[in-house]
Order: structure tokens, then C-alpha cells, then sequence
């Protein structure tokens, strides 16, 4: 079964425990993905060029490979074959000299966030929401120990799938679960969750769920878009805001402060705060679907095309 490099080295860990909660909840997962497009998925991973990385960077970008490690007729077909994950969302990747430009410069935000957060050197994170992985590979870029991401996305984990055929570190692994189904474990160091507590219906549960996976001491990373305010500023879109149907509470960052404070969270800072831009979140040959600057009023960028506050992120560190 695929995750069974996950159990091998989460019994050589701290997390340990979860070896009789996990497998019985990936196995229900498993036996549904087959049913779907993730079965033909695997059929293409199957089918990528075999390849060694000659280079690997994950300190200060995500690089594997030279172009000297495949030859034309790999390298092209590697191209066609990674299309077939399209769309393609957080990034970017450099794979064998293929610029795997993504919707989103994941790097930047990655950028903006770590000179704040504990060294992750020797540390067990946990990414909640980690789409395809690209801040997975930064975290074991910053030397940590085990690095767990979890999405439900059968896409998500295929790209992530495909990435790590040329990167096969055993110190990495993608869950296709969401939080509410992650077994409370008390156990990682980090964790982090980026771009996810908008789309949560209970975000005071899902900020409980997080805690629930952090030792005592452990930091929480959070990542959300935020709306200017006092701490009884939220805003609850209609049916849509920037065209997404599931977003339902945006707060102030002084909002998301008390809720944090009321869950039980300590030493709540807000490390950054930006407007998203239009170089940030963008189409791309590897994302051809609608992007930021179709999400926004056309005549001004300041509002979403519904007539919102346009996107502005903020990082939240705090701990348990």
C-alpha cells in the first residue's frame, strides 16, 4: 500500500501512537480513491522518466535535478506527463531544468513567514491544508526531523507523489485526510496551517482541532486571509467572496487574536500582514484556470469582484 513507508518511519519516531489510529482511516481513503481519478493518476506517476536528482536544493527553492539527468526525449516527456496533474497551485518546482511555474509564489509567503517562526531544525511538523506540498519540502529544507503534511485532494497528493519520485526522502509524507479526520495526537513540535481557516465552517473548532495536534510548548504557524478592524470585526461573505463559495469568516487580525486566546493559545503575535498581489497569484502555462485579477473588481483592484475587501494575508504565531 502507498503509506506504508509512512507507518515504517512514524514507529521510528514520536508519533508512534498514531500507528493504530492512521492505517484503518487511510485504508477506508484508499479503497475510495480507486474509484476515482486518482486510480489513472497512478498510472501516470508509474510512468514518469526514472531519473537520480544530481543536484537537490530545498534550503532556497525547491530544485531537483540538472538538465544533464534526462536527456531531450525525458525531459519532454516528463513535460507532458506533468500536465496531466494540471492545475498546478503552489510552487514553484524546478525539476531537471522544467520550470514548473505555478498559480501561486508559494516561495514568497514561505519567505515572509520564516525569519518568525522556532528553527524547525529537529522538529516533527505537521502542515494542515499543505495542498501539493511545496512548504513541506521547505520545512525538511530547514532540517526538520519528520515533516507530515495532511489534504484531502487526491490531485494534491499525486503531485506531491510525483515531486517526491525524484526526491525519495523518507522523512516526508502526505496524508489524504482533513484535520477532522487526524486522530488528536498532542505530539508534533509545529504546526502549520496556511490558507485554510476561511474555509472552515467552525473556525473556533478547527482552531481547537490544531491544538489538539501540538505538544504542550509546540507553535502554531496560521495563515489567513484578514480584513482591517477591531476585535469584533468578521466579516461572512454571501455566497461567494473573490468567486469562492466556501469561504465563511474572515476576521480582524485582532479578531483572530482573541479567538486564538480564547482556545487556550499563548504569546499570539502577528508577524506579517500584505495585500495579496497580482504577482503573487497568477495564471500560468502549469494553471490556465481564472486567478486573482479575475477575482477582483476590474475598475478597482481594492475590492473582490462582489465588492468585498480584496485579499490581504496575515501570519499569526502562538503556542500551545
Amino acid at each position: 500500500m502507498i503509506f506504508d513507508s509512512f507507518y515504517q518511519r512514524i514507529l521510528r519516531s514520536k508519533l508512534a501512537p498514531l500507528i493504530t489510529s492512521l492505517p484503518p482511516r487511510l485504508e477506508h481513503w484508499y479503497k475510495d480513491a480507486l474509484h476515482g481519478e486518482f486510480h489513472q493518476w497512478q498510472k501516470t506517476i508509474k510512468n514518469l522518466p526514472q531519473a537520480e536528482a544530481s543536484k537537490v536544493d530545498l534550503k532556497t527553492s525547491v530544485t531537483l535535478g540538472q538538465p544533464d539527468d534526462l536527456n531531450a526525449g525525458q525531459q519532454k516527456r516528463l513535460t507532458a506527463l506533468l500536465k496531466n496533474f494540471m492545475p498546478w497551485r503552489k510552487g514553484p518546482y524546478q525539476l531537471f531544468n522544467i520550470d514548473l511555474n505555478t498559480e501561486w509564489r508559494s516561495d514568497w509567503k514561505w519567505g515572509r513567514l520564516l525569519p518568525h517562526i522556532t528553527p524547525l531544525a529537529g522538529r516533527t511538523v505537521l502542515d494542515v491544508g499543505c495542498g501539493n506540498g511545496y512548504h513541506m519540502w521547505r520545512m525538511l529544507g530547514e532540517e526538520a526531523e519528520l515533516v507530515v503534511g495532511a489534504d484531502p485532494s487526491q490531485l494534491f497528493l499525486a503531485q506531491f507523489q510525483a515531486i517526491h519520485q525524484y526526491n525519495p526522502s523518507d522523512d516526508i509524507h502526505l496524508l489524504p485526510l482533513g484535520i477532522e479526520q487526524l486522530p488528536k495526537s498532542e505530539l508534533f513540535d509545529t504546526v502549520f496551517s496556511m490558507g485554510v481557516l476561511y474555509h472552515r465552517r467552525s473556525p473556533i473548532d478547527f482552531l481547537a482541532q490544531l491544538k489538539d495536534q501540538l505538544r504542550t510548548g509546540g507553535e502554531l504557524v496560521l495563515e489567513t486571509i484578514v480584513i482591517d478592524g477591531d476585535q469584533n470585526q468578521v466579516l461572512i461573505p454571501g455566497e461567494r467572496y473573490a468567486k469562492m463559495r466556501n469561504v465563511w469568516f474572515i476576521p480582524s487580525c485582532d479578531a483572530l487574536v482573541h479567538w486564538l486566546s480564547r482556545v487556550g493559545f499563548k504569546n499570539i503575535k502577528v508577524v506579517d500582514k500584505c495585500l495579496t498581489t497580482l504577482n503573487e497569484q497568477r495564471k500560468t502555462e502549469w494553471m490556465e484556470n481564472e486567478s486573482l485579477a479575475d477575482f477582483l473588481d476590474p475598475n478597482d483592484p481594492t475590492l473582490t469582484i462582489e465588492g468585498y475587501p480584496a485579499p490581504q494575508r496575515a501570519v499569526f504565531i502562538a503556542t500551545k
